[in-house]
């Protein structure tokens, strides 16, 4: 991983991140002033699963792939994530440990901020403050809401008991 130096001149993808998006040009310079921009090589990790870190993240260019190692010890994918989207909104808001590793697909720039940085920035700037908030709050909504269909879709395919004695007494009979 290498910090890179000329934050400014990511100034029309980080806008392009829709989190951001809302943000005046002062705002969004404000921002950079208060974040990092990482570049990560191919397969390169950028969050590991147990770790307790509190930022956020968004792919400003490249992707990103997110997966969960289970308790058998393999690692499940879970998706891929790439330009303008975000990751790792949680550190924002708790002190937990995270619950998925993030590795760099290809070569990546990521726009990271640290918790602290972001309280100062709303501080200073609580107008983006709150559009951040927004964006945020609905972006979380709607990951919830895809979350609840993909676990109504499972219970429903999953088989009951009286499923399986109707099978076995049309077998039998």
């Amino acid at each position: 991983m290498i910090e890179l130096k000329n934050k400014t001149s990511y100034k029309k993808q980080i806008r392009n991140i829709l989190t951001f998006k809302f943000m005046t040009d002062i705002e969004i310079d404000n921002l950079i002033k208060n974040c990092s921009i990482l570049e990560f090589d191919i397969e390169e990790p950028i969050i590991i699963q147990g770790d307790t870190d509190q930022s956020f993240y968004a792919v400003v260019e490249g992707s990103v792939v997110v997966s969960s190692l289970e308790a058998e010890g393999r690692d499940v994918y879970i998706c891929t994530i790439g330009d303008g989207e975000i990751f790792g909104e949680a550190g924002i808001f708790m002190k937990v440990k995270r619950t998925a590793s993030v590795t760099s697909k290809s070569k990546t720039i990521v726009f990271k901020i640290e918790r602290t940085q972001m309280l100062k920035y709303i501080k200073e700037n609580p107008y983006a403050g709150n559009k951040f908030f927004m964006v945020m709050i609905y972006g979380l909504l709607k990951k919830l809401k895809e979350t609840n269909q993909e676990l109504a879709y499972e219970r429903k395919a999953d088989v009951d008991q009286d499923d399986i004695d109707a099978l076995v007494n049309s077998l039998l009979n």
